[in-house]
Formats: C-alpha cells, structure tokens, sequence
C-alpha cells in the first residue's frame, strides 16, 4: 500500500480518536482525571502486544538487543506523552487541540534533521513560521479573560506533540535493525501499556479516580474506551507504517498534519449537528471563520514543508 493510503487512514482514525477522548474526559472524567483512563488502556496495549508476538513467534534472545531497546522506549515515551495530551483535553475542545498538535511536522523537521540527517531548506524555515501563525491565531482571537487557558492548553499539547514526534523517530531508527514490523509495533505497544500501568499505579488517586467513574457508569464508560482502543490501535500502525514507507518521516507528519485539522474541524460540525453531545463544537460565525483561517494557514506551511 502507498504511505500516502496509510497517512489518509491515520488521518481519519486519530481525527475519530480526538473526539471519542474528547467526549469520554468530558463525559466521565470532567474533574476526576482524564488521563486516569490510561489505566485501561494500559492493559488493552499489553495484551494486543503479546498476542502479536506470540503469533509471530518472537524470541527476543535472537533479536537485536539494541532494536528492542529502543522500542522499549519508544513505547515508554509514547505512554508518557498521554499526560499533557490528557491534561490539554481537559482544557480544550477537540478542534483547538487538533490545530495546536500539528506543529509536529516543525519538529519532525528539526529532530529528523538533528538525528536522521534530513535537510531543512529555506522555504521550510519559512513553513516554520506560517505553521505556528495558526495556534498565534487562535490564541489572539480569544478573549482576553480565555487567554490564560488556551496558553497552558497550547503549552500542554506542544509538550505532547514533543514527546510524541521523538517517540515515533526513535521508532523509526528501530526499524533499520531487522526486527520486522509487527513485532515492532508489538515491542512497543507492551512498553506503552506497561507504562501506562506504572504511571497509574504510582499515583492512587488517579487509579481511585478510574474505578470510581468505572463503577458509576460501568456500561456507558466502557463504550468509548472500547472503541478507542481498537481506533488508535489501528491509527498507530497505520501511522508508523507511513512513517517507515514515506521518503523521509517529516514528509509523512507534513502530508498527515496537512489533512488533520481540516478532517477534524468538518467531522466536528458534521457530529455537532447530528450529535451534539458528541461533537461538542462552537459553530458561530466567528470560530468558524477563525478556525478556517487557521487551517488554511497549517495547509500552507505544510505544503512548503515538503519542498
């Protein structure tokens, strides 16, 4: 399949992912710890991870030590990235949060620069700047009493974006090493679960937080967690898939982060209307406007980005 097909379905799954852990923090976790549900999660990459090595028949004593190192820690990271993403969730709606996260092709381009000797040329410098004019954008275009909160729900997506991108860099440096892409994605899911366990359980209150909203709602909870796992299971591989098959992994970030916010901000007025409760969108004039200019500025970095 073309890395372009893979970013194309990654791009629909995440944009679906965004607004089912938008609407389950809101839902059932509004002041109760959203990134509780890691603990769920947790368990789900776990056992998704050693039913994919047991079927490949993995033996990590064959393996290269160094490969699975390395996604031990790709997967340790990309656990721990959920906290600010969470944390930014329970600030922001969906779409704000949609935009902010795609500066993560700037920062492709820089750290594949620095680590995969990839270039930057000038008209991606310049990309830099139009890309983050878009959260600017938004930021301004807040009331000033609103101000203080889209900067720390901008500060936390960007901590977020961060440990993401060198999550799935680290990822793709593990590729070269022979493993097989399965069991990669298997390595890494196990560290991210296992992670996502050590983080829960270290801290009661959010374990306290997940079994107290698990035993109010079971049912109801356990819908879109559910749900959730299988879509940003099936997101990951098909996002790391374009990573690997793309000619470089800022090209693959640029083409997927050119798409997102458009998918994310229309699939939110589509839910909005036909499901409110889900979709959870501001649709007047003026955030309709804004986010479109925003859009339009992310398109236009982006397509710079690839030159």
């Amino acid at each position: 399949m073309n890395w372009l097909a893979f970013v194309a379905i990654a791009v629909l799954l995440d944009s679906i992912r965004i607004y089912i852990d938008n609407y389950a923090s809101d839902e059932f976790f509004k002041g109760k710890g959203a990134v509780s549900q890691k603990l769920f999660y947790g368990y789900v990459f776990i056992v998704v991870g050693l039913v994919l090595l047991i079927i490949t028949g993995f033996n990590p004593f064959a393996s290269d030590l160094t490969a699975i190192g390395l996604l031990l820690l790709s997967g340790f990271l990309g656990s721990i990235s959920g906290i600010p993403y969470y944390r930014a969730l329970e600030i922001e709606n969906s779409t704000n949060i949609g935009i902010f996260i795609q500066l993560a092709p700037v920062f492709y381009l820089i750290l594949g620069w620095l680590f995969l000797g990839e270039t930057i040329s000038g008209l991606q410098l310049i990309a830099f700047f139009i890309i983050l004019a878009a959260p600017l954008l938004i930021l301004f275009t807040t009331k000033k009493r609103s101000r203080k909160v889209k900067i720390r729900a901008i500060t936390f997506a960007l901590i977020y974006v961060i440990i993401a991108v060198i999550s799935n860099l680290i990822f793709v440096r593990a590729n070269t090493k022979g493993l097989g892409f399965v069991n990669e994605i298997a390595i890494m899911f196990v560290a991210k679960g296992i992670t996502n366990l050590l983080i829960i359980y270290v801290h009661p209150k959010w374990r306290k937080r997940f079994y107290t909203v698990l035993n109010s709602s079971k049912k109801k909870v356990l819908k879109p967690l559910i749900a959730n796992s299988i879509v940003g299971l099936a997101k990951d591989f098909a996002y790391r898939s374009a990573l690997i098959a793309a000619p470089a992994v800022a090209l693959a970030s640029a083409a997927s982060d050119s798409a997102e916010p458009i998918v994310i901000f229309f699939l939110g007025i589509v839910l909005t209307l036909i499901w409110p409760k889900f979709g959870r969108e501001k649709l007047n004039r003026k955030t309709v406007i804004v986010h479109l200019a925003a859009t339009l500025l992310i398109v236009v970095g982006v397509i710079l980005l690839q030159f």
